[in-house]
């Protein structure tokens, strides 16, 4: 069973292993030992909490299009799954002390916006994949980095300036880049490496 499988087989399970996080229900997949579950909620938490002070109803949103985060490991920081309606966020990245939970708050609202945009087509309020064949992926990602520019904008200065920064360049870059194709192999082929050396 390959990783995406396993984390939507978790992500549709009814799980013991669930937590309540300002008003979002959490479901934590932790395989690392190292790693503390109560370590992760923490700064998700605080990633939360930096969503609600300084852009609320994007807090309400996320609680209205999501049914549930997932922290789990996976080869991204972030990802969307749209039949569970379920935001995943990656186990490292949220116990990483190195970065600040501005990113980690900019990640959800990424994902939280392609949330957005695929609740609003379900309900007939925005393109479907049906009207254009495709999903634009490029125009798609693009509308995620201007939600997360729009956020770190809204942050002071000395805690926003990388959220900023990392979208305007993601901005600028062809559509190609800004959504590239992933092979999940390498992907998880690179991150089972990082596990065994941690171990």
């Amino acid at each position: 069973m390959g990783l995406r499988d396993r984390i939507a087989n978790f992500i549709g399970a009814k799980l013991d292993i669930m937590h309540q996080v300002r008003g979002l229900r959490v479901m934590v997949d932790n395989t690392r030992p190292d790693i503390a579950t109560a370590d992760v909620i923490a700064r998700l938490d605080e990633a939360l909490a930096l969503i609600q002070r300084h852009q609320p109803w994007r807090l309400a949103h996320l609680q209205r299009d999501l049914d549930h985060i997932n922290v789990a490991r996976f080869p991204c920081r972030g990802a969307y799954f749209p039949e569970y309606r379920a935001c995943m966020v990656e186990l490292t990245f949220l116990n990483r002390r190195d970065i600040g939970p501005a990113v980690v708050a900019a990640t959800i609202v990424h994902e939280g916006m392609h949330a957005r945009i695929h609740r609003r087509s379900a309900l007939g309020a925005g393109p479907s994949a049906q009207d254009s064949g495709v999903r634009d992926k490029s125009r798609e990602e693009r509308i995620c980095r201007r939600a997360e520019l729009e956020f770190g904008q809204s942050l002071p200065a000395d805690i926003g300036a990388p959220v900023v920064q990392r979208a305007v360049e993601s901005l600028a870059m062809a559509d190609e880049e800004v959504a590239p194709e992933i092979d999940w192999r390498v992907a998880e082929q690179r991150m089972a490496d990082v596990d065994r050396q941690a171990n």
